[in-house]
C-alpha cells in the first residue's frame, strides 16, 4: 500500500500593507519543493474562506511563516489559532521567522507556547531570517547555504512529527465518528 502524501499547511501571518511575507513563504516554498510535499498556503492578508476549517483540519502539519511584531507575532494570527482549536491537535507546526536583529525569534518562541497550549507540537528547528529585506534580489529572496539547511533541518523534522502523529490524528478521528 502506498503512504499518503503529507499535506501541509503554510500560514502567511503578516497582513500588514509593504509586507514581505509572501516574499518569505515564497522562497520557503522554492526551498522545500523536492520533498515531494503538499504545500497549500493561507494568507492572512487574503478575505478569509469558509474552506479554511477544512483545510486546517485535513492538514498534516504547518508551517507558519511570521514577522516579529512589537516583540510577537501578528494578532490576526492569534485569531485564527484561537478560532480553529480542535484543528492544531496532534499535529506538528515549524516556524519561519523574520525581523531585524532578532529574526523573529520572540515572535516564534511566544508561539511555541500558544501551540502547545491547543495540542500541538512545535518542532524545535525552525527558520530564522534577520532583515529578509536586505537580501531580495529582483523581487525574491535570495539567502545563503546556512539558511537552506535551516530549512531542510525543520522540514525534516515536520515530515517526521507529521508521519508519528499520524496514527494519533487517525485514532481521534475514528472516536468521533
Amino acid at each position: 500500500m502506498k503512504p499518503t502524501q503529507l499535506k501541509f499547511i503554510l500560514i502567511i501571518a503578516s497582513v500588514r500593507s509593504g509586507r514581505i511575507g509572501p516574499t518569505v513563504a515564497q522562497w520557503f516554498v522554492d526551498q522545500v519543493a523536492p520533498y515531494g510535499i503538499d504545500v497549500e498556503i493561507i494568507d492572512l492578508a487574503e478575505p478569509t474562506s469558509p474552506l479554511t476549517t477544512e483545510l486546517l483540519e485535513k492538514a498534516d502539519g504547518f508551517i507558519v511563516v511570521t514577522p516579529e511584531y512589537n516583540h510577537s507575532y501578528p494578532g490576526d494570527l492569534k485569531i485564527l489559532i484561537d478560532a480553529h482549536g480542535t484543528q492544531w491537535k496532534h499535529k506538528p507546526v515549524t516556524i519561519v521567522s523574520y525581523g531585524g536583529m532578532s529574526g523573529g525569534l520572540r515572535a516564534a518562541e511566544h508561539l511555541r507556547a500558544v501551540f502547545a497550549e491547543v495540542y500541538s507540537v512545535g518542532t524545535r528547528n525552525g527558520v530564522v531570517i534577520h532583515a529578509p529585506w536586505d537580501h531580495i534580489t529582483d523581487g525574491r529572496l535570495v539567502l545563503d547555504e546556512d539558511a537552506i539547511a535551516s530549512t531542510r533541518g525543520a522540514m525534516d523534522e515536520l515530515i517526521w512529527w507529521a508521519e508519528l502523529l499520524k496514527p494519533e490524528r487517525g485514532a481521534r478521528d475514528e472516536g468521533a465518528a
